[in-house]
């Protein structure tokens, strides 16, 4: 699958979790309801991904955690927070970069349109 049509998928389940439940729960809510749309939707994708950070020669287990790996293809970052601060991003962009991943979605579910907490970010 190209990745704006992956995207869209990814963005089109989302708006349907929102839709169902709202923009008040906690993050491991939204996480797991999207997991079930994603699954329904025959997307592949890794829940709560172990990433471990290279040094030299060696890996080291930081107990870094990727809410959703993509096909992938694409890192999902999920939030439920009053307001996206440039370290949420900081953090995706991190992801990305050691997951050697360049392409990500930062979807906030805690907004009232969810169009609004979600923002594309491409390395």
């Amino acid at each position: 699958m190209e990745f704006d049509d992956l995207s869209n998928c990814v963005i089109g389940a989302a708006l349907e979790v929102h839709k169902n439940l709202g923009s008040a729960l906690l993050e491991s809510a939204y996480e797991a309801a999207l997991a079930y749309e994603l699954k329904e939707r025959n997307i592949s994708f890794k829940q709560q991904a172990s990433l471990p950070v290279k040094y030299k020669n060696i890996e080291i287990d930081c107990a870094y955690r990727i809410d959703l790996l993509i096909e992938n293809m694409l890192i999902v970052e999920l939030k439920a927070v009053e307001k996206v601060l440039p370290i949420h991003q900081a953090q995706l962009m991190t992801y990305m970069k050691l997951a050697n991943i360049p392409t990500g979605l930062l979807i906030n579910f805690n907004t009232k349109l969810l169009k609004n907490g979600i923002k594309r970010v491409v390395l």
